[in-house]
């Protein structure tokens, strides 16, 4: 009776976007970013809605993002911000609401404070069970790799907040590395570089596009996007401009943080055990999360590394799936989640 009432809900929470899994569907995908009514405190909108508002709002309206670096910077929007994409899914049917059993991912690098938080915050949102899963982990089993067999895999997985770099074998991790630089830093990046070069402010969600329309990590590669044109303020007037951009200038501007990927993708091979070693040479290492869509990256590991690289079917929803997945075979990873 009470497994009846009982769902199995697993969520991405991500510091750009969150998703859940509800029934092995995705249910909810959602930009994580919650507009709250500064005089009243009350939630306006959360997810698409609030990033429409996002840069645009007046003094009565704030819009914030919970989550900074991988981990809830804002606790109580977090709490909302889970209940409300909770709703979303629509399961609060009937007489009795269902008791929750969710598992989320969180990055293999926070402390246990910070995983005391979400947990505290799914359980504050309606959770009557909380499990975690590491995100390097659960893209592991979203790509599709057999985690648990005695094979070396290494995973980097870009996110918003996060890159989290892994190896894997016998269904745990090895070593990991997790770096604060992702996909924010590559925004913040071309923020910067439009100040700098080209007297331009433009804000968060205007470098979000560039990065996606023209973003690139190699000043060469081989179908290249067209230009794009962004309007901004000019720094010297304050009229609105437009300028047109191309790859070149962005894969330029990106350089400085994707060396620091590079570097802790070579820190972690260094760490990895020469059996393993062995194993990754054959399999080589696999990309997952938005930034792994970024151009040329896999290429510019590829002759970093020498190590053949490949990228994720649907790298934004990998890490989804294997919490998804993790989630329905609760058995047989019970190991993996805490």
């Amino acid at each position: 009776m009470f497994s009846f009432f009982t769902k199995e809900i697993a969520i991405d929470l991500g510091t750009a976007n969150t998703i859940i899994i509800y029934n092995d569907k995705v249910v909810v995908d959602e930009p994580s970013i919650v507009a709250i009514e500064r005089s009243t405190g009350k939630i306006i909108a959360i997810g698409k809605r609030a990033q429409m508002m996002h840069g645009k709002t007046h003094e009565n309206i704030k819009t914030i993002r919970p989550l900074r670096d991988g981990v809830i910077a804002d606790f109580q929007a977090a709490e909302h911000m889970i209940r409300e994409l909770i709703k979303m899914i629509g399961l609060r049917q009937g007489l009795f609401p269902p008791a929750l059993k969710m598992v989320i991912c969180i990055p293999s690098g926070i402390t246990a404070v910070e995983e005391r938080a979400v947990k505290d915050s799914a359980e504050q949102a309606g959770a009557r069970e909380v499990k975690l899963i590491h995100e390097p982990m659960a893209a592991a089993i979203g790509i599709g790799i057999d985690v648990l067999e005695p094979t070396g895999n290494m995973i980097i997985d870009i996110g918003g907040g996060t890159s989290e770099i892994a190896v894997i074998a016998l269904g745990g991790i090895v070593n990991n590395k997790s770096i604060r630089i992702a996909g924010d830093d590559f925004n913040a990046d071309i923020e910067e570089y439009m100040r700098k070069q080209h007297n331009i402010n433009i804000g968060e969600r205007t470098s979000e596009r560039i990065k996606i329309e023209v973003g690139a990590a190699l000043p060469e590669i081989d179908n290249p996007p067209d230009d794009y044109a962004v309007h901004g303020r000019d720094m010297l007037t304050g009229i609105p401009k437009e300028i047109i951009v191309n790859y070149t200038e962005i894969a330029h501007c990106l350089d400085k943080s994707i060396s620091k990927i590079e570097t802790a993708v070579l820190q972690a091979l260094e760490m990895t055990p020469p059996e393993l070693s062995a194993d990754i040479f054959r399999t080589g290492i696999y990309l997952a999360g938005g930034g792994s869509m970024l151009r040329g990256l896999d290429k510019r590991l590829h002759l970093k590394t020498k190590l053949p690289i490949h990228v994720a079917e649907d790298p934004l929803r990998a890490v989804a799936r294997g919490t998804g997945i993790a989630l329905k075979n609760f058995d047989k990873f019970t190991f993996l989640i805490k």
